[in-house]
Formats: C-alpha cells, sequence, structure tokens
C-alpha cells in the first residue's frame, strides 16, 4: 500500500498524521509521503519521525478583503497543479489529509486524479480546509458526533466516527504503576498544563492556589510552559515538597496516567487523551483559537459528564480553590466524571482511520 499524508501548521494536525503514517507503516507495511510547507511546524516534526516529506508553497487566507488573497488563490492553484505532479510520481493508492491549509490542494489534486481521499477533524467544530475538502473527499473522519451536525448534509453522510490517534504510550501503563514510577503518596495528584507553550491564566490560577493551599493535603505538578517558568517558579511561595514546577512535562505518558485530576486548555488532543484514560478534569478552553472550538471540544465533554469547564474570563486562584475542593470532597464524583470521561473516549482512532483508508483504497482502486 502506499500513501500520501498532509496536514500541517499546528502540531495539532501533525501529530494525527504522525500517528497514521505509524500505524499504516506497522499494521500494512504501507510506504508513505508527506506534503507539507517549509514554514510549517511539518518541516521540523516529520523528518524528525523519519518520514520523506515534499513541499509546496501555499498559504491560507486572510479573513477580510484584501489584495492579498488574490495572490494566495493564484499560489494554491499553483499548488494544486504541482501537487499532481507529486501524485503521478508516488502513485499512491490513497491519500490522506489532517488539517491545515496546505492538505487542501493536496486532497484535490487526488480528487482531480481519481485518488480516493479522505479527510480527518480534530476537533468538534471543522476548520475552514475541512469543510472545502469534505465535499470531494470519499470520507471524513471526525473525533466528536456533533460534528455532523456542522457539516452540509451531503458531507455529514461521508462521517465516520474514528475519534482521534492517541500516543501508545499512554494506554500502556497503569495508574498504580504510573504513581509508583513518579513516587506518589495515596494523596490526590493534580496536575495542571497549558500546552508547550504554557498558559499565562492558568499559571496564575495556579499560582494563587498553590500559595494559598495548606500544606500536605494534596500533590501538584504545574508545567508552565517554557517562557513562564522563571517567573512562575519564583512567584510559588509554598515550598512544599509535594509541589512540583517544571517548564515542560516530559513524561506526560506518566503523569497523565497516576493523576487522579487534570487542569488544563481543551485542545483536541488533549481532551481525546483525557477521555481515553477516563481522567476527570478542569477544562479552561483558550479564547485565541478559530471559532473559538476548544470551548465546543470542552462542552462535548461537560455534557458527557466527565469534565468541568470554567470559561478563561472566569478563571482564577478563587475559581480552582472552588471547583477543585468540590471535587476532592466529593469521591464519587471524581469516580463518576472518570466513568463518564471513558464512556465518550476513543483508545483505538490511529486504527480506525487507518481501517478507513485501506477500505477506500481497495473499494476504489
Amino acid at each position: 500500500m502506499r500513501a500520501i499524508i498532509s496536514g500541517g501548521g499546528t502540531a495539532g494536525h501533525i501529530n494525527p498524521a504522525l500517528a497514521t503514517a505509524g500505524r499504516l507503516a506497522k499494521e500494512h507495511q504501507a510506504d508513505i509521503l508527506f506534503i507539507g510547507t517549509k514554514k510549517g511546524l511539518e518541516s521540523t516534526l516529520v523528518p524528525k519521525a523519519g518520514w520523506d516529506i515534499r513541499y509546496i508553497e501555499v498559504s491560507g487566507l486572510v479573513r477580510r478583503l484584501t489584495l492579498q488573497n488574490v495572490l494566495v488563490i493564484k499560489q494554491f492553484i499553483t499548488a494544486i497543479s504541482h501537487c499532481k505532479k507529486i501524485i503521478k510520481e508516488f502513485r499512491p493508492d490513497v491519500v490522506i489529509g489532517t488539517g491545515g491549509y496546505v492538505c487542501a490542494p493536496v486532497l484535490f489534486a487526488a480528487h482531480a486524479l481519481g485518488i480516493p481521499t479522505l479527510v480527518h477533524e480534530q476537533n468538534v467544530i471543522p476548520g475552514v480546509t475541512v469543510k472545502m475538502t469534505a465535499k470531494t473527499a470519499d470520507s471524513v473522519c471526525i473525533s466528536f458526533p456533533e460534528t455532523t451536525s456542522y457539516l452540509k448534509p451531503a458531507c455529514a453522510k461521508k462521517c465516520v466516527l474514528t475519534g482521534n490517534p492517541i500516543r501508545e504510550e499512554m494506554l500502556t501503563i497503569s495508574k498504580e504503576a504510573a504513581r509508583k514510577k513518579l513516587n506518589l503518596d495515596n494523596r490526590p495528584f493534580i496536575v495542571s498544563f497549558g500546552g508547550s507553550l504554557g498558559a499565562e491564566r492558568l499559571n496564575q490560577a495556579a499560582i494563587d492556589f498553590l500559595n494559598k493551599e495548606k500544606t500536605g493535603k494534596l500533590q501538584f505538578l504545574l508545567g508552565t510552559g517554557q517562557r513562564y517558568y522563571d517567573t512562575v517558579k519564583s512567584a510559588v511561595t509554598n515550598y512544599d515538597p509535594a509541589i512540583s514546577v517544571v517548564p515542560y512535562i516530559e513524561n506526560m505518558d506518566t503523569v497523565m496516567a497516576a493523576a487522579d485530576l487534570v487542569i488544563g486548555r481543551a485542545g483536541a488532543l488533549t481532551v481525546s487523551e483525557l477521555c481515553a484514560l477516563g481522567k476527570p478534569s478542569i477544562l479552561v478552553p483558550s479564547p485565541n483559537v478559530a471559532h473559538d472550538h476548544q470551548t465546543y471540544n470542552a462542552k462535548s465533554v461537560e455534557t458527557a459528564g466527565g469534565a468541568v469547564l470554567i470559561p478563561d474570563a472566569e478563571f482564577s486562584g478563587e475559581t480552582l480553590s472552588l471547583a477543585i475542593t468540590e471535587l476532592l470532597n466529593h469521591p464519587r464524583r471524581l469516580t463518576e466524571m472518570s466513568e463518564n470521561a471513558k464512556n465518550i473516549g476513543i483508545v483505538d482512532g490511529a486504527k480506525r482511520i487507518c481501517d478507513v483508508a485501506c477500505r477506500l483504497s481497495n473499494i476504489l482502486q
């Protein structure tokens, strides 16, 4: 089997692409080629993972009336032509897009050449690229059931619920083994992080909470993000050894497995991992994302009873303290949240996406 995979710009689009590639290669001995841009994060992450990548020049539309969009459209048309050449050379059985504007010309070129295509959406609210390419894609893989209501009926009929790919290492360690590995005792272990870059709002709330927290009641790990680390580290004046402040959580698989409660943003992959692991969470959607999609991701879990949603503007040390106290004082609710999250979690997202790709390849060849 031969497959072209394209997704770029952010890790949220690239990591699902990498997970899918890994599964296709492992289970189906597939030959994989990526298509991306040199300015996107894929130019670093894809070669680092050991995959071949070809580059095209394409940019996203500016969301206002401007002459720049004329140049973007011209570039887009040229990119489709370039992609056709790459596709003819590589001769894939299927072409997969995981979002980001780079995958649009790839999918359109494949469709024009009669190659089966699928596009994968990570969030509840589909992005512009997914909405565009869903019209011609043979299959639309979605991560949340609610996504179908945001697509046109003809596109919704093509939807297959696959979930997001979950890193295998996250599913292979038990909570007991993880806690032992981290030298944790039987006190509640709470983890807070705002992604690799960190989130100032989450950090400040954690500082306020920790500095007022009575020593000895719980264990707390705060991942600040590299740029905030020095400031946060010096601001936390509670020197309880059970409180750890780090710039980045390197061993996230172990930490997540060990956690009793997770505080974080509501990016699609984070939400999917929390649900797959059955982790109760306090989700604070980032207000700085397109279409406020993190709020919709968080609402999906909150509605299922697996998370507490606190809007960014309302999140503070006080609201965090109230939420944590309420949950820790009612262990049964934490258990119910864990079960509810797990009930909507999908642990085999990569396999499901690959199954769709294989089915399309076999049917449409």
